[in-house]
């Protein structure tokens, strides 16, 4: 027979279990780390903290100061909706199956698990608001669209006058739609009265409400995407007299395979003038920095919320934008300003946290990132590997490529990007090939892909590009065929 209990040892039994398990709900709730996913639209690295002096962007130079900026990283579709299906599933296009703008990913994978389910499954609160996978123009998402709703506990479209002014654009390719075309608005009214603006206003209020408990935010923006909208005091920032294009007449391009700048059409600069151009880089320089200021009201939301120093911050485009480089403008080009796109994470208490990265990255690494992070086990499929070795030391080994593709009509291309090389090959290498030696001529003007002196380089490339895409999905009739034509996204 037991002796019986003393009742003040019960108590202080009771006590220490009690402080035991608060000591690790605590420790619990500190290990799991709040999310909030940025994203942007279209927006190239011209960016004051990526290295153009002329862009007026504080803030995103203050979460780059603050985080890890990676100098290096590519998206795997220069395209919409292929690249943000790719980030969110940490899957490649050929296994997601999209390459336009009208296939959703789940028509093909009705069962998988993206980003902010995996998440959401663990517990945490998974909201957007904006624009993450693609749905159209401001305004016009809600419907059904190309959003995952399974994704989501909360999904919030914002619409701004921005979107209800559009009869005031300037349009100056007026054969094209407004989703595609060198169009541009000195807005009226406030920053928040715009999408964008209301955007950052709906994301403070899910944060605000939901700062006890984890979660995984996504803000998505619709700029710099165009038309180019901001309020007038952002076009204010650029003077015309600043503002240059490139100098023809591009040699390069002109030489080589017709499909490399086929996603221009007229070639080059879409047929518009100099000063044509002029105004929508200004414009799109505006709509950039008008971004900027509605992501820094996130940050000094967090700062005032006390919720820094627990969240992961990731801010992304994506995809590359031309800004007149090869006499092209806009995405869906294999050429490194298109396959190229802003990539910052700041991770609380990564040793690297301040630094740059020039290491290839891919956004597929952000699935796998973003769950090592939180310490979430996720799917075994991802194409991606974890970044987190990189954000402690952003110098560290890493040998990974990166790997882009794209569609033009009945064929695609394909481009690898290692630490010294970019190699193309148009279906194969039958539509032709390019080779750059991005150490010597980052702004690809030679291509050396007939070199015999570059064979062995060409021939090395060429395995890894079939390697990675040795079991390619090819649509059935080129669902994506669309996706070489005016595109609205």
């Amino acid at each position: 027979m037991k002796a019986p209990r003393h009742p003040y040892l019960t108590v202080f039994i009771g006590a220490v279990l009690a402080l035991l398990g608060a000591t690790e709900s605590s420790a619990a709730a500190t290990a799991r780390p709040n999310v909030l996913f940025i994203a942007v639209d279209d927006m190239s690295e011209s960016l004051r903290c990526f290295g153009n002096p002329l862009i007026h962007s504080p803030n995103l130079d203050r979460l780059a100061a603050k985080g890890v900026r990676f100098d290096r990283a590519y998206c795997q579709f220069p395209l919409c909706s292929p690249s943000r299906s790719s980030i969110m599933t940490g899957l490649r296009p050929d296994t997601t199956r999209v390459f336009d703008l009208q296939y959703h990913f789940r028509t093909h994978l009705p069962d998988v698990v993206t980003l902010p389910q995996l998440f959401s499954r663990a517990g945490y609160f998974a909201a957007r608001v904006g624009k993450i996978y693609h749905y159209g123009n401001p305004g016009e998402i809600g419907t059904a669209g190309l959003d995952d709703p399974t994704s989501w506990q909360v999904a919030i479209n914002p619409r701004g006058r921005d979107k209800d002014e559009e009869a005031k654009i300037t349009n100056h390719t007026p054969g094209r739609g407004l989703g595609s075309s060198l169009s541009f608005l000195r807005a009226d009214g406030t920053d928040e009265e715009q999408t964008d603006g209301k955007v950052a206003t709906e994301v403070i209020k899910l944060l605000e409400a939901n700062q006890s408990k984890p979660f995984f935010i996504a803000a998505g923006f619709y700029r710099p995407h165009c038309p180019y909208i901001a309020p007038k005091k952002y076009f204010d920032l650029y003077p015309m007299e600043k503002i240059t294009m490139p100098p023809g007449p591009f040699p390069e391009a002109r030489s080589a395979p017709p499909a490399a700048i086929a996603s221009v059409r007229p070639w080059p600069w879409f047929g518009t003038t100099e000063q044509q151009s002029r105004e929508a880089k200004q414009a799109y320089y505006a709509a950039i920095s008008f971004v900027d200021a509605q992501i820094g009201r996130l940050l000094d939301a967090l700062d005032r919320l006390k919720l820094a120093e627990k969240t992961i911050i990731v801010f992304w485009s994506d995809h590359g934008y031309h800004e007149g480089e090869h006499g092209l403008w806009m995405k869906q080009s294999l050429w490194e300003g298109s396959a190229r796109a802003p990539l910052i994470i700041y991770a609380p208490g990564a040793r690297g946290n301040g630094r740059a990265s020039r290491r290839i990255v891919e956004f597929v690494d952000m699935y796998p990132t973003l769950a090592d992070l939180a310490g979430l086990t996720p799917p075994t499929n991802l194409a991606g590997a974890s970044l987190r070795s990189l954000l402690d030391q952003p110098d560290a080994t890493w040998n990974r490529p990166a790997f882009t593709q794209v569609w033009r009509g009945t064929y695609p291309g394909h481009s690898v990007r290692t630490a010294r090389w970019r190699y193309t090959e148009w279906e194969g290498g039958k539509q032709g090939a390019q080779l750059y030696d991005m150490e010597q001529d980052p702004q690809e003007l030679h291509n050396l892909a007939a070199d015999p002196k570059h064979a062995a380089t060409v021939a090395e490339l060429k395995a890894l590009v079939a390697k990675n895409w040795s079991q390619p999905w090819v649509p059935a009739g080129r669902v994506g065929r669309k996706s070489e034509k005016r595109e609205d996204d």
